[in-house]
């Protein structure tokens, strides 16, 4: 077989494996959750699954890994280059738009978190706190330029993604309150709308 056929193969399986771990991961929780479960939702052999990924621990990782790289990469209009507003606005909308299409990462992230980060310490050590540190310096700048009010960096960004991420970890409940078996996009929308207006009105860009 071709290298280049073999290569294409392996990214679709991968990828099959990594969504299906996703859904279960976020449904049972690491440790309930098992690898011929999600063999199955991924409609491949288990043996094909630890082809792939030796173990169950890998494959949860390789999926924390993913959201990470997910959600700091909706972070690419914070540069010194961009307005303030509109990077905030980008960020914002983008954070709420991943809660309403990949839920799943949101919850597992909010499992990993609420069981003291086993997994996760270290990447939140090595990728988390640099990335902060870089957007810091960043909001620093427009501050002492006055594009913007004086802030807490560090809670601005709290802020923000407890205000988004409530929509995909605690959708149950807001489905419970609004009356609804299922989110609907103009609920999300509405959250962006409300949730861009407080932090612009907060950091006193209009």
């Amino acid at each position: 077989m071709p290298e280049k056929r073999k290569s294409r193969i392996r990214e679709r399986n991968e990828e099959a494996i990594l969504k299906a771990a996703e859904r279960i991961f976020a449904q049972q929780g690491f440790g309930a959750a098992t690898t011929a479960e999600i063999a199955k939702e991924a409609d491949i052999p288990k043996a094909n699954l630890h082809y792939y990924f030796s173990t169950k621990e890998d494959l949860y990782l390789c999926v924390l890994e993913n959201i990470l790289k997910t959600w700091l990469t909706a972070a690419e209009d914070f540069t010194a280059d961009h307005a303030p507003k509109e990077a905030l606005e980008n960020y914002i909308r983008t954070k709420v738009e991943l809660s309403r299409t990949r839920p799943e990462s949101s919850k597992i992230f909010a499992k990993e978190i609420i069981s003291g980060a086993p997994f996760l310490s270290t990447h939140l050590n090595n990728d988390i706190n640099p990335w902060i540190e870089e957007k810091v310096r960043i909001f620093d700048h427009w501050i002492e330029q006055g594009k913007m009010a004086p802030v807490d960096v560090r809670h601005l960004f709290f802020l923000i993604w407890s205000m988004t991420q409530t929509y995909a970890d605690f959708s149950t409940q807001i489905g419970i309150v609004l009356q609804k078996d299922e989110l609907e996009e103009q609920d999300f929308q509405t959250a962006a709308d409300m949730i861009v207006a407080m932090v612009l009105s907060l950091c006193k860009l209009h």
